[in-house]
């Protein structure tokens, strides 16, 4: 094992910024319930409407819009329901439109009977297909209840930005809900819910820089929310019962409003990401860049080369002291290709994903070319499997 590590999975989680390291161990030392009205209680309070009011900020959005929850998963899962309510009477969500190349948190469809799930397709660069969702919409059956829609910002795998506004506009012509998952986008680029956006928005607190163990589900009014998927004290305006978990708030607030800071400075993550698929192309010339010819997070490269299993690729990667995946950690136990390159049309043997950041120093990179050098060399030399 190599002595010296490169860590290039920011997609799957972030390394905790220092800021919110630094309030995560302060808030270990309140005492006090965040729902208690004396004064312990109120100083705890203030720590997490603080960090709503700094994760409103990253999306532009209202604090009081805020839910938190203990992570993108739990936000997906309370959002995608076919209960919701206005007010004090009850709205029907009847389907549910994802996009086929969305994270599994919302392919598998939450709380929708599969039958009531309706996949749409994405071109060869893995953009979503607006004519198909526009069909699929106008084929909706309002007399059953409303259509709900949730697609991802940008892909976890590829890095493929979609064309949000576009989006939102279809299905805002068709009478529909739009959730978007922003979990890979927040923090990487603009996220404006004032503008012609989502109706909610999904983020994750270790995505940007956080702690683990706190997401957030974001609505662009509070006319309308789906029906609390955990019931208790009445916390979070009764959207999600339990006391907040003050440390993970508290560092995801603080990562929310470094990530805000840093979005001036995503040209410098993209000249990295880019010297990183310069050495790949250099090295092997027939390798594949998936999503090149689309919009793309500046973090993310997603490539495959030909005849190598990423699996094995990515084994021998982590042996060289470089941490990258072959797609989503949430499937990292899956065999073959990932689900992003079927719905893209692409047939081979799966693909490495390398995403950095902001701390992603040059001797990540080095390190990186010296691994693939390695194992190429390596292969070449028929010493390991194909």
């Amino acid at each position: 094992m190599a002595a010296q590590r490169a860590y290039l999975d920011h997609n799957a989680s972030a390394p905790l910024y220092e800021a919110a390291r630094l309030v995560v161990v302060a808030a270990l030392d309140i005492t006090a319930n965040p729902s208690s009205v004396h004064a312990e209680g109120r100083s705890a309070r203030q720590v997490v409407e603080r960090a709503r009011r700094d994760v409103a900020t990253l999306v532009n959005a209202r604090s009081e819009h805020v839910v938190f929850t203990s992570g993108a998963t739990e936000a997906a899962s309370t959002l995608l329901s076919p209960e919701w309510r206005m007010g004090r009477g009850a709205v029907r969500m009847s389907r549910l439109y994802v996009c086929a190349a969305d994270h599994p948190c919302l392919l598998n469809g939450g709380h929708f009977a599969a039958d009531r799930v309706t996949r749409i397709g994405v071109d060869g660069n893995g953009l979503v297909r607006l004519e198909e969702l526009r069909a699929a919409l106008a084929a909706h059956d309002k007399g059953q209840g409303l259509p709900l829609v949730a697609i991802h910002a940008a892909n976890n795998e590829t890095g493929v930005v979609q064309p949000v506004e576009d989006i939102a506009a279809v299905v805002k012509a068709a009478g529909g809900v739009f959730v978007l998952d922003a979990v890979q986008a927040a923090g990487r680029i603009i996220l404006d819910m004032s503008k012609p956006c989502a109706d909610y928005l999904i983020l994750s607190s270790h995505k940007i820089g956080g702690p683990k163990g706190a997401g957030a589900l974001v609505a662009a009014a509070d006319l309308m929310m789906p029906a609390p998927l955990v019931n208790g004290g009445g916390q979070e305006k009764g959207h999600r019962g339990g006391t907040e978990n003050l440390p993970a708030i508290a560092g995801f607030g603080a990562a929310a409003r470094e990530a805000r800071d840093r979005l001036t400075d995503i040209a410098s993550v993209r000249v990295k990401r880019d010297e990183i698929e310069k050495i790949v192309t250099d090295m092997v010339p027939d390798a594949e860049i998936f999503g090149v010819c689309a919009p793309r997070l500046a973090n993310t490269t997603f490539f495959a080369i030909p005849g190598m299993k990423a699996e094995t690729a990515q084994i021998a990667f982590d042996l060289a002291g470089v941490a990258l995946s072959a797609g989503s950690a949430c499937s990292s136990g899956r065999v073959g290709p990932s689900h992003v390159l079927k719905a893209m049309g692409k047939d081979n043997l799966g693909a490495i994903r390398v995403s950095i950041g902001h701390l992603t120093s040059d001797e990540d990179i080095v390190l990186f070319r010296s691994a693939l050098a390695t194992i190429l060399a390596r292969r070449a030399n028929g010493k390991e499997a194909a």
